[in-house]
């Protein structure tokens, strides 16, 4: 929450699965990946990225393993039992402190054994301020008075959450998303708060998040029929949370629109970048264009590859040198007389590419460092590097960017044991 001076622009609350991810129509992630491409080129810099997940660390391990994820800057977890911070996921201890009154999971799994309803999820799913369950949907009703009679009569101050029609957690009174979300306002303190919020969810653990005061909110297109009848009974006439047309992470990108909360037009959405159709102190859009260019090259997905070849050639100084992860050192025209080479070489194939974690810093009147994480998902699997590109504004370029500099490392864990050759 520090990276940014002052109170964030936008801050997006969002769900992942069925949310920001769409497991069921989109294998592709081209939803996701139009939003990474916006977020990056217009929000990073200023704004802050929440992801609010049922899922455990472990579990939520995994998504990122196999689908486009950007890294947010907090991460709520365990269906708001569990806060952390930045791309090393640092746990929030005072989050936990405030959840351990009147909880006792011990008697929480005593009282709960004796509901035959109720179905253990795994292990993994199960974490010291939430206990996870599958139970039948027309046996839910009961289940829950039931059990929170018995647990209220143990002391307890526990909440009962059912979402998905299938999925059954207690929690502590305190915990939730809805919960979570009010304790990070707070803790931004006066003056440091988002000017706005935008919370996105699908299904009813993310009930909690539109009660928050003062916030925006979506319901994605495909949100569960228990989320739109929480909306039709506590929100039917807020004009700030909106049901949109549209699944998933595009749902999300609408109400940018919707709400005219900042740019919506996703660079993903554009064939074309014409000469001042964007800032020139933008950076970010400068290597998100860029790496768009290059997935569409290896794809083959545009014409007269010859003639961008030459309007790139403007854009890379003529003397700069690229350091590719394996340490090997290339002029830029030598990469960019091997980019003619691999036109159209993952045709075809399963290729997509997308940058995280966009920063710049102006370290000269007209040159900027910017440092990204890139990443290629392919059907070999992820690869991915911590990049650092110096780019000037002084010569006159087609976007107002000349890269003067390249310079690449694995990232932690990955490594170049399956990549014949890496190419930018």
């Amino acid at each position: 929450m520090d990276r940014i001076d002052g109170p964030a622009h936008l801050m997006i609350v969002s769900d992942l699965d069925l949310t920001m991810v769409d497991h069921q129509y989109d294998e592709d992630n081209i939803s996701q990946l139009r939003f990474n491409a916006l977020w990056e080129s217009h929000y990073r810099h200023d704004s802050l990225l929440v992801f609010s997940t049922g899922r455990t660390p472990a579990v939520y391990k995994r998504l990122k393993e196999n689908k486009p994820m950007l890294t947010p800057d907090i991460t709520i977890m365990s269906v708001g039992t569990e806060i952390a911070y930045g791309e090393s996921m640092v746990p929030d201890s005072s989050w936990e402190q405030f959840l351990n009154q009147k909880w006792d999971k011990s008697i929480v799994m005593e009282e709960t054994d004796k509901f035959p309803e109720l179905t253990y999820q795994s292990e993994a799913d199960q974490r010291q301020y939430k206990v996870s369950f599958f139970v039948e949907k027309d046996k839910a009703d009961g289940v829950i008075k039931a059990l929170s009679k018995r647990l209220e009569n143990r002391g307890l101050d526990i909440k009962i959450i059912f979402s998905g029609g299938v999925a059954l957690d207690v929690l502590p009174k305190r915990g939730g998303k809805g919960q979570a979300l009010a304790y990070l306002l707070k803790k931004f303190g006066h003056g440091k708060q988002p000017r706005n919020t935008l919370v996105c969810g699908d299904s009813g653990n993310d009930a909690e998040l539109f009660s928050v005061p003062n916030v925006y909110g979506v319901m994605v297109s495909n949100a569960m029929e228990e989320l739109l009848q929480w909306r039709e009974e506590n929100a039917k006439n807020n004009p700030n949370i909106i049901h949109a047309t549209e699944r998933c992470a595009a749902g999300i990108i609408q109400a940018i629109g919707h709400f005219k909360l900042g740019p919506n037009l996703s660079p993903r959405d554009v064939l074309d970048f014409p000469k001042g159709s964007f800032e020139i102190t933008n950076p970010g859009h400068e290597i998100v264009k860029f790496y768009l260019f290059y997935e569409r090259w290896r794809r083959a997905e545009m014409a007269n590859p010859e003639q961008h070849i030459g309007s790139l050639k403007k854009i890379f100084y003529p003397a700069g040198v690229f350091l590719n992860p394996s340490g090997q050192e290339h002029p830029f025209h030598d990469c960019l007389d091997q980019m003619t080479k691999f036109y159209g070489d993952k045709q075809g194939k399963q290729f997509r590419v997308w940058v995280d974690c966009v920063t710049s810093a102006q370290i000269g009147s007209d040159t900027w460092s910017v440092k990204f994480d890139k990443w290629e998902l392919s059907d070999e699997g992820p690869k991915g590097c911590t990049s650092t590109v110096l780019l000037s504004s002084k010569d006159s370029a087609s976007d107002g960017f000349v890269w003067m500099h390249m310079h690449q490392t694995w990232l932690t864990g990955l490594g170049a044991t399956n990549q014949t050759y890496w190419l930018f």
